[in-house]
């Protein structure tokens, strides 16, 4: 079984989705805690940590093999658990991060949310650290949009966040990426010719393959 941690019920039925189609036969237990993120924006990430730990230690009672964090703002600290609670914990972005830095040095990361922007930042320059590249990482806040998520105007959230997309000159990057998970619809409405990076389906493959590789070892 893959535990997940969300900040926000929309994220259930998006990797309920994802998994029915690229992982069939992959157990997931949801747990969705948006007071988690609320505390985060308001007093950092680590305000949460021992809440976070709370709820990963939770999951690996109920039977999770691995836990998978679609929270970008408290996925340092979710990773940061790991050792603690005793099975894999990965952020759901780690592996956008990877890909984004691979594709080349001027990144331009999106959000609509201020708290995502440091962990965001700092886990794109620690992958291209890793990999041993260049990363020249710039920020584009989309003003209004996380108003308009809360309210529940998720199509208009979606609208606007691919409008900021849309306005990024194409020759000032090499590549954009969404750095929330809801942000994901977005990437199918816009129309740059710079790939637009988001984390849900390649955060949940990395997911699997650590309940994959936990279960078997």
């Amino acid at each position: 079984m893959l535990a997940l941690l969300h900040t926000s019920p929309l994220h259930v039925p998006v990797f309920d989705a994802l998994c029915d189609e690229d992982h069939q036969g992959l157990e997931l237990a949801h747990f969705v805690h948006e007071d988690l993120l609320t505390r985060a924006r308001a007093d950092g990430p680590d305000a949460v940590a021992d809440d976070v730990r709370a709820v990963l230690e939770r999951a690996v009672a109920d039977g999770a093999v691995a836990v998978l964090c679609t929270c970008s703002s408290i996925g340092g600290v979710a990773e940061a658990a790991a050792a603690r609670v005793g099975v894999p914990v990965l952020r759901v972005d780690r592996p956008m991060a990877a890909a984004a830095v691979a594709v080349g040095p001027r990144v331009v990361v999106v959000a609509t949310s201020e708290s995502t922007f440091g962990p965001t930042v700092a886990l794109v320059e620690e992958e291209a650290r890793r990999a041993g590249l260049p990363a020249e990482v710039r920020k584009l806040f989309v003003d209004g949009a996380w108003a308009l998520f809360q309210a529940g105007d998720t199509e208009g959230y979606v609208r606007s966040v691919a409008a900021a997309v849309d306005s990024v000159p194409g020759d000032s990057t090499d590549v954009i990426i969404l750095a929330q998970a809801s942000m994901t619809p977005a990437q199918r409405l816009t129309t740059t010719a710079v790939p637009v990076l988001s984390s849900p389906r390649p955060g949940l493959a990395a997911g699997a393959a650590a309940a994959r590789a936990a279960a078997a070892g």
